[in-house]
Parts: C-alpha cells; structure tokens; sequence
C-alpha cells in the first residue's frame, strides 16, 4: 500500500513540475507576442506607465486603483487581477533608476489580458490574486535617480515612513495581508557570480527578518521559489545568477515585509552581454516571473528543499566593462607590464532620456582575480599614447570625410573642430574631438583617467582604446560598437 502511494505521489509531482518546464518553454518562445511595444529603453518616465495602465481599467479581470501619490504628486496605481486566496503583491522601480522589471510588469499585463495559455492562466486567476504597483518612486524615475524628492532611499525608510511613497508601500501590504511579495529592482552590471566571469544577470535574496538570519515558513517559502526561479535562469543564462548576502537590514522594506508575514522575494536585474537596455534580461523578468506565480498557485514550490537556495552562489563585485591583460607600459626609461580595467560610464542629457559615456579607468595593477564583459590579453602590445591630428576641421562633416582607421594607425586619437557647437556633449566618431588651442595632459595611466592610448606591436599600432571601446584597427567594424568618444575644449 506504502509503494502505491509512493508511487502516486512520485508522478504527481513529476507531473506537476513538467508542467511548470512546460510553460516556462513556452513563455520564452512566444514572448515577443505579448512584449509591450511602447517600453524600448530603461529611462520610462511616469506619464508612460499612466497612459499604459489607463488601458487596462476597463479591460475584463482588471482593476485599477490610485493607492497614493509620490512627493510631486505623480500618482501611485495598484493594478489587480484574480479572485483566488493566495496574495500576491508585486512592485517595482522602488528606485528610480531600476526599471527593468517595471517593463517585464506590462509584459504580463498583456499576456494576462491575452486569449492564450488558457488553462495555465485560469489556474494563476483562481488561485491566486495577483497585485501590481509598477512605478513607486516616478519622482526619481522622472530624472532617473536612485532616491526619490525627498533625497532618501525609499528602500531604507520601513520604520520611519517619512516619503509618502514608503508609506504607500506599507499601507497597501497591510491591507492586502499579500502571502508572497515580489521586491523588483536592478543592480549594477558590475556584479559576477562569484568566483567566475560571468555576470550576475539576475541576483536574489530571501531578506532575513532578524539578525539570528532565522527561517520561519514564511523566510522559508520565499527561499522555496528563489530556487524555483534560479532553475528557471539556469536554462537561458547558465551560471549567471547570483544570491545577496543576507544580512539583517532593520531600516530596509524587504526585511520589514518578511517580518511582517509576507513572503519576500527580492529580485535585482544586472549585466548581460551587449544588452545595454537590459532587453533581454527584461524577458527573463517576464519568463521567471510568471513561472514563479504559476508555482505558486498550483503550491508545487512546497516541496523544493530549501537547502538548495544556499547552493546559489554568492553575488561579487569584480567585473569591469573592458580588460586588458598584460600590456607593457614604458615609464620613466624602463617597461612595467600592467593590467587595466574601465568600466563605461553612463552620464544623462537633459531630458534623461538617453545618456552617453564618459569612461573611466577603474584599477590597475595585477586583475587576474577581475573579469571583463570584454577580456583581451595584450601579452606583447605596448601602451602608446594618442596625438592630436594637427590639421583643423572645420566642421562635423569634414570629421565624417576623414580615413578615420588610417588616422587611429597612424597615432591619432584626438581630431581638432575649428567650430564645437555648445550643445554638443559627445563625439560621434571613434575619435575624441578637440577644441582648436586645446593641449593634450600628461598622458598617465592612472584610477580615473579616460582610457584612451594604443596598443603597439612591432612598430604597428594594431588596436586602440577610446573612451573604454576596444576597436580592432584591422576589423575596423568593431568601432562600430563605440556609443560615443568625448569632447574636449
């Protein structure tokens, strides 16, 4: 009788987690069917999740509810869907700046409101009702900044709610008595998982509720899912998932949400290779999301042990934007072989809604113990510094008219503009653009310098490095990948 039962209960739940592989699979292949086509790039502002919302107040199943308004009063929506038991409370963009999943939220929006996955969506609705607050700081996403008007860390204001944002968040978990709560943020593309070169796509934690790092049912099924969503990453991004340590933050609405009774699941979306705009990792929002409220509505995260979680590798801080290994650095009579790392970094135009980049050098020294999204080993090239060209152009055009790979081989990195319109931040080209009296510094290689020099061998300059791109001086197609270059006056 005992092997009947076994028996029954191994294939109900092999049954019952083929169907969650299932529609994790066909989430991600059909995923570009239900991605929201106005959402393209990070910088949303908050009149765009309005107008977007708007459209689901009078669509079947959804409800839409002003819960609260921020410091500049841009208002805070709460948008539900579902009549089961089982609460579920998702929000995102707590900071500004973090909108990834604020994007992959819309995402499912709209296969929600679809015509498809009938029977997989009619176990979520029945199930469970699922809660969405998709921008709570619009004030910071507005200038895209981590911190909201007031100038303070939304996620660090649990016990004093002093933001009306904080405040919001509270108020709303309290009143929905949420079972499972979705903390959705970003985090720097600078973090790997630990001990490897690959970046942390996707970090989490199961916020501890007290500084004995204690695990009550509550801590325990927030680790359960974890788990469940990190076997999901493995499939389309294997090794890039990284765990948060989980120290006690008294101040932080994780901790505080945890504590509460709600189930926290905090999710952080990094770095992914040549995805700037984080489109890719959006989906992976999209896909792990999803899954995670299907397994929680048919409760087959029950039965994954919660041992697994601490197998997730721990969350590092060592990966830079571009690399270089081994370079020879002639200094002062004699020749050094060094590493360097640059990270590329972001800097916002006026509206903040596009950015351009102003690189730095990050380290120097021995990095073998460092990674780069773009490694090469310069074994044999030495540092050279770039020249000025010493013929004047006069405009932007007559930039575009110049042999530009001849100019990089030949030692040029800097080009002299007779005129440099006021209004321009950047330069376009795989060369920096110089004022006309401009004088070139002291070329150094040194922790905060714009990296930009040469790499040399046999005489013959092969690869340059501008504004931290590597390009490739014989496949000049690679300075097709170079944002932009700077302007100096």
């Amino acid at each position: 009788m005992k092997l009947v039962v076994f028996t029954i209960l191994f294939f109900s739940l092999n049954l019952i987690f083929s169907q969650n592989n299932d529609i994790t699979e066909s989430l991600y292949d059909t995923y570009e069917k239900y991605k929201e086509p106005s959402l393209k790039k990070r910088r949303i502002k908050h009149q765009q999740v309005v107008s977007l919302i708007e459209k689901f107040k009078n669509k079947n199943g959804f409800t839409v509810k002003k819960v609260g308004e921020s410091i500049e009063g841009r208002s805070l929506n709460l948008v539900s869907i579902g009549t089961g038991e089982t609460s579920v409370f998702l929000w995102s963009q707590m900071h500004g700046d973090e909108p990834t999943a604020t994007q992959a939220i819309f995402d499912i929006f709209n296969f929600l409101d679809s015509e498809d996955f009938t029977q997989q969506k009619q176990a979520i609705l029945e199930n469970c009702t699922l809660h969405f607050l998709p921008m709570l700081n619009p004030d910071g996403a507005e200038v895209y900044q981590r911190r909201n008007k007031l100038g303070i860390d939304i996620n660090r204001d649990a016990l004093r709610l002093q933001s009306p944002e904080g405040r919001t968040l509270k108020r709303v978990r309290d009143s929905l008595d949420a079972d499972f709560g979705f903390n959705l943020h970003d985090q720097s593309t600078y973090y790997n998982a630990e001990r490897t070169e690959k970046p942390a796509t996707i970090s989490y934690l199961a916020p501890a509720y007290n500084y004995e790092k204690e695990i009550n049912k509550v801590r325990a099924n927030a680790m359960r899912v974890i788990v469940f969503m990190n076997d999901i990453i493995q499939k389309y991004a294997p090794g890039q998932v990284g765990r948060y340590n989980d120290d006690f933050e008294p101040r932080a609405f994780g901790d505080n949400i945890q504590k509460w009774g709600t189930s926290a699941i905090l999710i952080e979306s990094g770095g992914y290779p040549n995805d700037v705009e984080k489109q890719e990792i959006r989906k992976l929002n999209y896909v792990s999301i999803l899954s995670a409220i299907y397994t929680i509505a048919n409760a087959s995260y029950q039965d994954i042990d919660t041992k697994r979680y601490e197998d997730i590798p721990e969350n590092d801080r060592k990966l830079f934007d571009l690399k270089i290994s081994n370079a020879t650095l002639p200094l002062l009579g004699k020749k050094y072989i060094i590493d360097v790392a640059a990270n590329r970094l972001e800097v916002d135009k006026d509206k903040h809604d596009d950015f351009w980049y102003s690189s730095r050098i990050l380290e120097v020294g021995d990095l073998s113990t460092y990674y780069g999204y773009e490694s090469f080993d310069a074994s044999g090239y030495t540092i050279v510094p770039g020249k000025i060209y010493p013929e004047t152009q006069k405009s932007i055009e007559s930039v575009e008219n110049l042999d530009l790979q001849f100019l990089l081989k030949s030692g040029y990195t800097y080009v002299k503009l007779g005129t440099i319109d006021k209004q321009k931040l950047s330069s376009p080209f795989p060369v920096h653009l110089v004022s006309e009296n401009y004088k070139l510094p002291e070329f150094k290689i040194e922790i905060g310098a714009n990296p930009t020099f040469l790499l040399q061998k046999n005489n013959a300059i092969e690869f340059a490095i501008i504004n931290g791109f590597l390009i490739d001086l014989n496949n000049f197609k690679t300075a097709k990948q170079l944002k932009n270059a700077m302007i100096y006056r």
